[in-house]
């Protein structure tokens, strides 16, 4: 049994998983990371919105996963990959909750970048 903490979304801490509607491509270096048409927006309280791409829209060569991890009570516990060839600025650029709590299981193995360790991650509308 964990002692970490299991937190249920609510009013006080809201969290929605939405497909985007949008093409969504990831770039670091002038390579294209990541390129999906089946993204899903998760808006959790007042952060910032994230996308989380599905693996099979990631270019799984150019990342290597690393051991650092990190918990979330909300989401659960997320394991992380870096992309070498951004050097030391794209180490941990990506995560993955691989065992999502129920609340939020559409993210399950799909992979989320941050914004400030890629180049950019483009919303293209159709």
């Amino acid at each position: 049994m964990s002692d970490k903490p299991i937190k249920i979304p609510g009013p006080d801490h809201p969290i929605t998983v939405e497909r985007n509607p949008a093409r969504v491509v990831v770039t670091l270096g002038g390579r294209v990371i990541a390129d999906t048409r089946d993204a899903l927006t998760l808006r959790e309280a007042s952060y910032p919105a994230v996308q989380y791409i599905p693996r099979k829209d990631v270019d799984m060569s150019l990342l290597a996963r690393t051991d650092h991890s990190s918990h979330c009570p909300y989401k659960g516990d997320a394991s992380y990959f870096s992309i070498p060839s951004g050097g030391e600025r794209s180490r941990n650029a990506v995560w993955t909750y691989e065992s999502p709590h129920a609340a939020v299981a559409a993210i399950k193995d799909r992979l989320a970048f941050y914004p400030d360790r890629v180049d950019s991650i483009e919303e293209i509308q159709r």
